[in-house]
């Protein structure tokens, strides 16, 4: 195992390096500059000279990214030019609060979709398949910020059971306090992707229930919950894999709109602060990281599907 994680690992360095460099390149892509932003519209050539060298931005353009790809490879991501203080500090108070939201947004997703599924693939072209399939259809219509807002209305303003401005409290520290502010925003991004999860789910199992091998288990005597439960479910989950951390690493990047809806303290808004104050440092930092994290949830796919399906070589 050991050994394929490492090839991984490789395999995944080419990809890091050359997206770092578009990462790096976006400062010189964007319009304006962090000079102008750090010395002002009234700023004296003397002021924008001695900023500019300070930065490192009258180096040559390899030399300046391979001082930031180095620095950035030890962890220091420059300070943010709005805040003034490290950009990993930044980012690292941040991302507890984005883990916590998508860990619960998934979970929401996976106890309401995989049931959804279940029932549905089992019952195909009934009553009960036609519902489903319809609610996951409106589950994935449905904006979610227009959800958030009606349940902000219902369970914050009408009912008074939840706050309708999510705050950031570890779950470690205290369970209640987390799951009363992160209820609505999970629930919110754990429906909308219910419907992902139902859907591809439904048709993978779709597809095995007509394999042979079910049939060969059916005509041993197997009672369906067998079949399904220690067949169908385990060769039915490597492309569900896939999406579910595809999922989680789109909420880990960021849920910009839900955020912003319950006033979240999660690494999305802290993002779109930083594109609206053009904090280049900060922005670069930001992309880094989701782009790092992403990498990391796609390595633990690969490694779950070698745990899922014996058939895959990891040798």
């Amino acid at each position: 195992m050991t050994g394929f994680i490492l090839r991984r690992l490789a395999q995944l360095l080419p990809v890091l390096l050359i997206a770092s460099l578009g990462i790096w390149a976006m400062i010189y892509a964007v319009p304006g500059s962090p000079v102008a932003v750090i010395v002002g519209e009234n700023a004296t050539p003397e002021q924008i000279r001695e900023v500019t060298v300070r930065l490192g931005l009258d180096r040559p353009l390899l030399v300046q990214y391979g001082s930031w790809l180095a620095a950035a490879a030890q962890g220091d991501l420059g300070h943010s030019i709005q805040n003034r203080e490290p950009v990993l500090g930044l980012i690292l108070a941040r991302l507890p609060a984005t883990l916590q939201l998508g860990l619960a947004a998934v979970l929401v997703g996976l106890l309401v979709g995989v049931p959804v599924a279940l029932a549905s693939a089992l019952r195909p072209g009934g009553w009960l398949d036609a519902v489903l399939s319809g609610w996951s259809a409106l589950a994935l219509g449905v904006p979610t910020f227009w959800l958030g807002i009606l349940l902000i209305l219902l369970f914050a303003v009408e009912l008074h059971w939840l706050p309708s401005a999510s705050s950031y409290v570890p779950f470690t520290e205290a369970p209640l306090a987390a799951l009363r502010n992160i209820a609505l925003p999970a629930t919110t991004l754990g429906l909308y992707v219910s419907g992902i999860f139902a859907r591809f789910l439904r048709a993978a199992l779709l597809g095995e229930l007509q394999a042979d091998y079910v049939r060969t288990a059916r005509s041993k005597g197997l009672k369906e919950w067998q079949v399904v439960g220690s067949h169908v479910m385990r060769n039915a989950m490597l492309p569900f894999v896939t999406i579910v951390g595809l999922m989680l690493a789109s909420f880990v990047g960021g849920t910009v709109v839900t955020e912003a809806v319950f006033t979240y303290p999660g690494l999305g808004r802290l993002l779109i602060q930083a594109i609206g104050t053009r904090d280049y440092p900060l922005i670069q930092g930001c992309i880094l990281l989701i782009l790092v994290l992403y990498m990391a949830i796609n390595l633990a796919v690969d490694v779950l599907y070698a745990y899922i399906d014996p058939r895959i070589d990891i040798g």
